[in-house]
């Protein structure tokens, strides 16, 4: 199953459209979000747009936690969170200093994440780290860093790499 994987949408509406419009002709309706939504009207969006987004709380959301229970297609990590996709672990979080509370989540009950997905820092990254793979989409709001998104196929189709970051002006 293919997932976009978005971070840091600062409300960029124009960004997340392109983006999501995107991810449709590819045939994508799933995502992984990994914070910095920022407000109802883009929770909203997220929640409307996608079949399925697991998403985490960034440091910047001013819209009320309370509201992300309104929408039955949104899987609300909190601050940070362990989830399984196809047989997969994976760790999402926000900020870097949560990666040892994911990992502690990984390890317990003897399971290790597969792949970790986080935001915060803008600057999309890939980099395995002791057989996790680790990745920062960017920043989908284009903030500080051109905008950029990741897509991940959780069942990894032939021939195809598993995880590929995006440029979004290059779509």
């Amino acid at each position: 199953m293919k997932f976009l994987i978005i971070s840091d949408i600062h409300d960029n509406l124009v960004n997340l459209e392109k983006c999501l419009n995107w991810g449709r002709n590819q045939g994508i309706e799933n995502a992984v979000c990994a914070g910095d939504v920022v407000n109802s009207d883009t929770l909203a969006y997220l929640a409307k747009n996608f079949k399925t987004i697991y998403l985490v709380r960034g440091n910047l959301e001013i819209y009320d936690e309370a509201e992300v229970g309104q929408y039955k297609n949104i899987k609300y990590l909190g601050r940070f969170g362990v989830f399984e996709i196809d047989g997969k672990t994976v760790g999402l979080y926000h900020e870097p200093w949560f990666i040892k509370k994911v990992a502690a989540h990984c390890h317990a009950p003897l399971k290790k994440c597969d792949i970790i997905f986080y935001g915060h820092t803008h600057r999309p990254w890939l980099e395995e780290k002791n057989g996790v793979m680790m990745a920062n989409p960017g920043t989908l709001g284009g903030v500080f860093f051109k905008a950029t998104f990741a897509v991940w196929d959780s069942v990894g189709a032939a021939g195809q790499p598993p995880l590929e970051l995006k440029i979004l002006e290059l779509l």
